[in-house]
């Protein structure tokens, strides 16, 4: 039996990979092609992350304080790495990716936002890989 834990991430997961397929519906309808491409594909691939983080969830050997940290860096990782390149791609914001924002810019304020998000998600993604790494440790059988 999975913890509640496991069942949520799991299901945000499934969440998160249904945001990424809606996101395709869109992609030609935003100011940044490019950059809806990349959260189409952000939400596809982390929703499957976040699957994958809900199945070896138990084997974790993390204290409660770690593993709370790892569940909520996790999350906001995922779903943060699809919203910031949505509102990339919707507003044009690409001061941090020249190369999917190639010819397209947003206003200062919006640019802003968006390479502010892209780091903290960033920090918080490989905290949570490395918390995760740390949490396999032990012998194998």
């Amino acid at each position: 039996m999975k913890s509640s834990s496991a069942r949520a991430l799991m299901q945000w997961g499934m969440v998160l990979f249904m945001c990424g397929l809606l996101t395709g519906f869109i992609i030609q309808d935003l100011k940044n092609p490019r950059a809806g491409l990349t959260s189409h594909l952000e939400g596809v691939q982390n929703g499957t992350f976040l699957v994958v983080v809900g199945l070896l969830w138990d084997e974790l050997k993390l204290s409660s304080t770690l593993k709370n940290i790892t569940f909520w860096s996790a999350l906001y990782g995922t779903f943060g790495n699809w919203f910031f390149t949505l509102l990339s791609g919707i507003s044009g914001a690409s001061r941090l990716c020249p190369i999917v924002g190639k010819g397209f810019s947003g206003t200062d304020f919006m640019e802003d936002v968006v390479e502010k998000g892209l780091y903290s998600i960033s920090v918080a993604i490989i905290a949570a890989v490395a918390l995760m790494i740390y949490g396999l440790r032990g012998k194998f059988d």
